[in-house]
């Protein structure tokens, strides 16, 4: 399947925290980098996601910032 997003990235899912219908999804970059995914419980169940698993993150934005202080 093709993607409109051309930042993707291939890493393992290190925590998943569930709190009612939402659930937070972390996953673990090459380098010890981590993303952080927001998702539903129905969708991480439909997904199959389990800790351990290797996933892409595809990340789509309207803006992406960087701020220097």
């Amino acid at each position: 399947m093709k993607y409109g997003a051309r930042n993707q990235l291939r890493g393992q899912v290190s925590e998943i925290k569930k709190d009612g219908l939402m659930c937070q999804v972390k996953i673990k970059i090459v380098a010890g980098a981590a993303m952080c995914s927001v998702m539903t419980v129905d969708s991480l169940k439909e997904l199959g996601l389990k800790k351990g698993d290797t996933v892409n993150v595809i990340a789509k934005a309207v803006n992406v910032l960087l701020t220097k202080e």
